[in-house]
């Protein structure tokens, strides 16, 4: 499928973005590391609010853009970005809720894997079950730099669900070791399997439904730095 540039819900012009994007579902997640993690940012998309900034980390081009919440939502950012701005790696860094006890809050998940309650994986008319799963590049770095870095982290299952209030509470996934709960990575893995991209979630556990505890938003927006700085390390480092 060809798409002009601009597109309907990107306003930049062709070389804006660099060949990484970090993707946050928040706008303010994204403003926030573009001001106080990239060299000379500058904002080349804010369509409905969804800002996206390009600058340097270490000298390397990177870019931070929203994708809003929902798998509709990042699949459309995630499909102009890789299809119409010649983007190669796409990496989330998100929130999730913890399901498993040895997860804790403020733990690190990256997303080997994302399960999921939707439908989105009908619309390539395959005659089966496809498995969202990470590109191999982009998880075997970001797993070294954890590493390298100290970092909490846990690698694994997600579940990108479509729904946030639900009436069903016992899922059983957790049962099949699922780690943690969002909203986006299934469907931004399936775009990047379709067109030959890479991508990969980095979530912080902002809350957890077996404890109950949980994160403010302010706290989500800005105090997630260790998810931050290990995905611009990753970046750098393809």
């Amino acid at each position: 499928m060809a798409i002009n540039i601009p597109t309907p819900h990107i306003s930049a012009k062709k070389g804006d973005f660099a060949k990484t994007v970090l993707m946050p579902g928040d706008p303010l997640r994204a403003k926030f590391i573009a001001e106080n993690f990239l060299e000379s940012p500058r904002l080349v998309n804010n369509v409905r609010g969804i800002q996206g900034y390009t600058g340097t980390y270490k000298g390397v081009p990177v870019s931070v853009m929203a994708s809003g919440m929902g798998m509709p939502s990042i699949g459309i950012y995630s499909f102009e970005l890789f299809s119409a701005y010649g983007v190669e790696n796409i990496i989330r860094v998100g929130s999730a809720g913890g399901m498993q006890e040895n997860i804790k809050v403020r733990d690190i998940v990256i997303g080997m894997g994302a399960c999921t309650n939707s439908n989105y994986a009908s619309q390539y008319g395959l005659n089966g079950t496809f498995a969202p799963i990470a590109s191999y590049k982009l998880l075997s770095v970001c797993v070294e730099k954890a590493k390298e870095m100290g970092l909490c982290h846990h690698v694994g299952n997600l579940l990108s669900s479509d729904t946030f209030y639900s009436d069903n509470t016992d899922t059983g996934w957790g049962k099949m070791g699922v780690m943690a709960v969002e909203m986006e990575a299934a469907a931004l893995y399936m775009n990047a399997a379709r067109l030959g991209k890479n991508a990969l979630a980095i979530c912080t556990v902002s809350d957890h439904l077996l404890t109950g505890e949980a994160t403010s938003s302010e706290e989500r927006q800005k105090t997630f730095t260790d998810m931050m700085t290990l995905a611009l390390e990753t970046a750098i480092s393809l």
